[in-house]
């Protein structure tokens, strides 16, 4: 029998945070054994809102420790995971200015700062095939790049 009309749509929800500089930049995250870079992030824990989520993930990922009245909200974005093929991402979108130069901690392999020129150019590749960014960060880019929030 033949349920391919009927299989559920596996899902994960997220908050994620543009965090960004004076100068346009947005720090993007590479998690430990994947290759794609993302924005700040995670998944919410049982009773936390996606704003205690953005601020804790933040914290957690770069050391960054933001106040909730510090972030705007850009809104909700559902895309394609980055690193868990066959599930669709929730994403809360959050943006914030940082000070100073965030680190990398937890889970985080790395931390890349990417400009507003390159973001120009992410905004213009397909979610599909947007290696090495997360779908998500492409989304983002393309639909608040250049909003006061980003820039």
């Amino acid at each position: 029998m033949d349920h391919s009309d009927t299989a559920a749509v596996r899902t994960i929800s997220v908050s994620a945070v543009v965090l960004s500089r004076p100068d346009g930049a947005v720090v993007t995250v590479r998690k430990v054994g994947t290759d794609r870079f993302m924005l700040p992030g995670g998944k919410w824990e049982a009773g936390e809102s996606p704003l205690e989520c953005a601020v804790r993930e933040v914290d957690e990922e770069l050391g960054v420790s933001l106040a909730p009245e510090a972030l705007e909200p850009l809104g909700r974005f559902d895309t394609a995971t980055a690193n868990e093929p066959g599930f669709l991402l929730v994403s809360e979108v959050f943006a914030a200015r940082v000070a100073g130069d965030p680190q990398p901690r937890a889970e985080i392999a790395e931390a890349r700062w990417v400009t507003a020129d390159e973001l120009a150019g992410i905004a213009a590749l397909p979610e599909d095939a947007c290696e090495p960014w997360a779908p998500l960060l492409v989304r983002v880019a393309r639909e608040c790049l250049g909003s006061a929030s980003v820039s």
